[in-house]
């Protein structure tokens, strides 16, 4: 099959963001495996764009002139094969300020549960490549902090918003068992006086107005209430199924220590250690990327006739090729990643 045909570009549309994935071929990138299949080697590339500017997205399509060799299904469908299987030092925990990448062993990695977090939030329980099912969800999550967040503190964007919350402190508004109790050491029963009793609780009885407390307050305390939330409702159902290893994605993470802190802490506390919440450095294009690996060939009336697709795109990508990337860094579409597409 000429490496022209492959259908290389998969488009992940939410509720607020577009994610895009798309493989750009090396000029001389053509060779055979050992098992007789094409090999194509390349570049995978990420892009995102504001689900309110698809215009935008699509004219970058066309700029790069992606479609000529195919076009994906605009779905995340297959994310439960997960990228940790073919992406050296992908997933790693995130805890007490300590991130470690984490060794995934191919024989024992299912089952998993897989909490996707977007606009809402999915959670999906996998049990083997392909074998997954949707057992939960929750309306609060990414959309949801960020609808809050424009409310509460005028900012306009998602990133806005992150890095406001970075600067603040949610003790100045969430009310703490240390408030509520005083100093008594309540760790027999599983609780610090740090421990958040409810969260935005002092606004209750400090007598303010919303303009009396600082936009980057509110902000913390809103990031910590979603996170602390889709923590515990994951664990919840990683223990309905006996589930010891979460996944969690979505471009709400952002690659944010607090954000990713405070979700292994709700984890490891409601589990009392026994589960393990861990986190994946391309969050936010599991869908996208789960699209693209997972393309099953057939006839689609909508393509135009020079459009050609595979039935399958195995995806490598070597760790001698892999250029690392800081745990927190936010991927954007200039980091890529070297790889190959087994065509099969």
């Amino acid at each position: 099959m000429d490496p022209t045909q492959i259908s290389h570009l998969a488009l992940d549309i939410g509720g607020t963001l577009i994610k895009l994935v798309y493989f750009s071929a090396n000029g001389d990138y053509s060779e055979e495996s050992r098992n007789g299949c094409s090999v194509v080697k390349g570049r995978l590339c990420f892009a995102k764009f504001e689900t309110r500017k698809i215009d935008d997205c699509l004219e970058f399509i066309r700029f790069n002139i992606l479609h000529h060799s195919g076009v994906q299904q605009p779905n995340g469908e297959g994310h439960d094969k997960l990228y940790v299987k073919t992406v050296p030092r992908e997933a790693f925990t995130y805890l007490d300020g300590q991130k470690k990448f984490v060794e995934i062993d191919h024989n024992d990695l299912y089952p998993y549960l897989l909490v996707n977090i977007g606009s809402g939030v999915s959670m999906i329980k996998v049990d083997g490549d392909g074998k997954y099912e949707r057992i939960s969800g929750t309306s609060l999550g990414g959309g949801t902090f960020l609808g809050l967040g424009k409310l509460l503190t005028k900012c306009k964007s998602f990133d806005e918003l992150l890095e406001l919350s970075h600067h603040g402190n949610n003790r100045v508004i969430d009310m703490l068992v240390g408030d509520i109790y005083g100093g008594t050491d309540y760790s027999k029963i599983g609780l610090s006086s740090t421990a958040i009793a409810s969260s935005f609780g002092k606004a209750i009885s400090d007598g303010k107005e919303l303009e009396d407390y600082q936009p980057e307050d509110v902000a913390r305390s809103l990031l910590r209430m979603i996170s602390n939330n889709i923590g515990q409702i994951a664990y919840l159902n990683a223990l309905r199924f006996g589930l010891k290893r979460i996944f969690f994605g979505g471009f709400f993470i952002r690659g944010l220590e607090y954000t990713m802190d405070t979700i292994s802490v709700a984890v490891h506390f409601w589990s009392r250690g026994e589960a393990k919440a861990m986190f994946l450095r391309h969050e936010g294009f599991l869908g996208a990327l789960g699209a693209f690996t997972s393309y099953n060939d057939q006839s689609h009336n909508d393509l135009k006739p020079h459009h050609h697709t595979v039935q399958r795109a195995i995806l490598n990508c070597s760790g001698h090729n892999f250029r690392h990337i800081p745990v927190t860094s936010n991927l954007n579409e200039s980091e890529t990643i070297e790889c190959s597409i087994n065509l099969v």
